[in-house]
């Protein structure tokens, strides 16, 4: 529907393959992190690794993203725990009461502490779309 700029780059759309079926899939997905310069985005698995979206990059990591009007051949690449830990921190700094938000969704216990982000962090599924572009 082109609504991507409305929300400043904090959405994106993933295209991804069904493991089951094979077919097209969709989901759009909150960014958590964007590094422009190595053309990368970090999304979390808010519904953990249950998520069908999560599963399906999980059977094949290689999909395409798009973020604002532009498309992206990406791999996902599934972070450790304590990557998590460091980009929950972060993201609680940015977002305070969404991060609060989504970590009493997922029953996590988070006061708005660094160390409560970070503990939350260590626990929710984090993936990071990498550019497959030059």
């Amino acid at each position: 529907m082109g609504l991507g700029p409305v929300f400043g780059g904090r959405l994106l759309l993933l295209h991804h393959t069904g493991r089951a079926t094979g077919s097209a899939r969709q989901a759009v997905l909150e960014v958590v992190t964007h590094e422009r310069d190595i053309r990368s985005w970090t999304v979390a698995a808010g519904f953990g690794t249950r998520s069908d979206w999560y599963q399906n990059l999980r059977a094949e990591p290689k999909a395409v993203i798009q973020f604002g009007s532009r498309h992206h051949a990406v791999t996902a690449h599934f972070l450790a725990a304590e990557d998590g830990a460091a980009i929950m921190e972060r993201y609680g700094r940015r977002h305070p009461r969404t991060a609060r938000r989504l970590c009493a969704f997922m029953r996590l216990a988070a006061d708005g502490s660094d160390r409560s982000f970070r503990d939350a962090g260590r626990v929710i599924p984090f993936v990071r779309l990498d550019d497959d572009g030059p």
